[in-house]
Order: C-alpha cells, then structure tokens, then sequence
C-alpha cells in the first residue's frame, strides 16, 4: 500500500491510501479520486516527506533537537500548525478567557453546583469545573443545560 496526501483545488488536504502509484494514476484517470471535503475531482499529490523508517540499532532523536517533524505514539506530528490555524485557536482562547470572566471555578462539584441552580436550590451563576461524561449525560438526561468547553481550563490551584 502506498499513502498519498493528496490536495484539491480548493486547498483541501486529504489522504488516500492506493496499490501502488499505477493505481492512483489509473483511479485519478477514472475519476474515482474526489476530495471528501469538496467533491472536486482535480487532485493532485501533495508534496510530502517520504516514510523511511529508522534502523533498529538508531536511537530516537527528538524532532526539537532538529531533526524535523516525529509522530508521537498516538500517530501525531508535532510540526507546527499552520498560522490560520494557530490565529483561530487564539480567537477561540481569547472567546472562552471572555466568557469565562465572570464564571466561578467550581472544580469537581461543576455537576452538583448546576443540578443545585437547576433544582433551585441555590441561586443560578455562571460556573465552570469538572465533570466526568457519565456525570454530563446524567445532567443532560435531567434537562441542565451544560456544554462543554472547546479547549481545556486549569483549575485555579494549577495556574502558577
């Protein structure tokens, strides 16, 4: 099998996976090669490091000390992101630091601090803490309303 990133048209980054390259160019051909995103069929192979895998007697050596981009063991990279991506994350980061302005940390009582303002048993608040999924369904399945938050928050006792 042969890994191909692949881009379209519109700037679409994606991966397909082919036989060999005979087959990419027969399927392209074709045109059973479409962008999952866009539909678009004008794709193309993107350029790309080559996969050469490292010699059993070689050490690992970390992609910081310069020696470029290295997956981590859950298969991802830690090259950079791209700066539209890095501008989005800030705006995001920026958005949650604002709604969370006027919100308590509440820590791990977050799903019995909101069952509490729900029920109307103490006055409602914005808040923010921890909740395990189990204890989130069970807010939900109640009908209070949480969400989750987009990026993750220190407790207060972490931040130094």
């Amino acid at each position: 099998m042969i890994v191909y990133d692949l881009l379209c048209e519109r700037g679409h980054r994606f991966e397909g996976w082919f036989g060999s390259s005979e087959d990419f160019a027969s399927q392209q051909e074709r045109g059973l090669v479409s962008c999952p995103t866009c539909d678009s069929e004008n794709v193309t192979k993107a350029p790309m490091a080559p996969a050469v895998g490292r010699k059993g007697n070689q050490q690992q050596v970390n992609a910081r000390q310069g020696n470029g981009p290295e997956k981590d063991g859950n298969g991802l990279s830690n090259t950079p992101m791209t700066p539209e991506v890095a501008e989005a994350i800030e705006k995001l980061a920026k958005a949650q630091a604002k709604a969370l302005q006027n919100s308590t940390w509440v820590g791990k009582d977050f799903a019995e601090q909101s069952r509490a303002m729900h029920y109307g048993e103490r006055d409602h608040a914005p808040i923010h803490g921890e909740a395990t999924l189990q204890e989130a369904n069970e807010l939900l399945d109640e009908g209070v309303p949480v969400a989750p938050l987009p990026l993750p928050v220190a407790s207060p006792d972490d931040v130094n």
